[in-house]
């Protein structure tokens, strides 16, 4: 049972996909940022377009 418990302990497989999902997790909260913020650029640019053109 010890021996069991050891190994458990020492085993880390585990922990390399956590640390990948907290990448992704990381990657995607900067995409999704970048993206809001083109978007209200572009938005903006457009309402100024569609009141040139009016």
């Amino acid at each position: 049972m010890s021996r069991l418990l050891k190994n458990f302990l020492r085993d880390e497989s585990g922990a390399t996909a956590i640390e990948y999902a907290l990448i992704a997790c990381g990657i995607s909260i900067v995409i999704l940022a970048a993206v809001n913020g083109v978007g209200t650029a572009v938005n903006a640019k457009f309402d100024a377009v569609s009141t040139a053109i009016k």
